[in-house]
């Protein structure tokens, strides 16, 4: 008899709607990012739409570097929910808390959480790009002050 493997990751933790807008903007550009090169570009074009281009390109590949950097030495593969799926993964809301901590400037909780993520040797350029990344979506929120976490709609039921 064989155990199933589980993805805990992916279990259900919450609601998208009922994040703050840095982490909900955290998760959904996740979502996009590793939905498939169209959404990858939509995402570089928000960040250039919200920061001009210069800012915008810089962000966009501090991002790419941050996702590549994830693909290639996560301790374990990421598990997502699709883009336009309300629930929020375990996995997607660590990795939206990481990226809080370490634009808040909380360095050394940005370091204990890469490590869940990344492997520990890449722990703190994985902690120095989230920083950079979530600076980069805080200054985007205040260019376009529209709450991420309000375009899904809050759900009935909670589960």
């Amino acid at each position: 008899m064989s155990a199933q493997p589980t993805s805990r990751g992916g279990a259900p933790v919450g609601q998208l709607a009922h994040m703050e807008g840095l982490e909900a903007a955290s998760v959904l550009y996740l979502r996009l990012w590793c939905d498939g090169a169209r959404s990858r570009q939509a995402v570089r074009d928000d960040f250039a739409a919200a920061l001009g281009p210069d800012h915008g390109t810089a962000a966009s590949d501090a991002w790419e570097t941050l996702m590549e950097l994830c693909a290639d030495h996560c301790r374990r593969p990421l598990m997502r929910h699709a883009v336009t799926c309300k629930c929020l993964g375990a996995d997607e809301s660590c990795f939206a808390n990481f990226i809080a901590a370490a634009a808040e400037g909380a360095r050394e909780d940005a370091l204990l959480m890469a490590t869940l993520i990344v492997r520990a040797d890449m722990a703190p350029v994985f902690a120095s790009l989230a920083c950079e990344c979530g600076l980069a979506l805080k200054c985007m929120a205040l260019a376009a002050p529209r709450d991420l976490a309000r375009r899904a709609a809050v759900p009935k039921t909670l589960h």
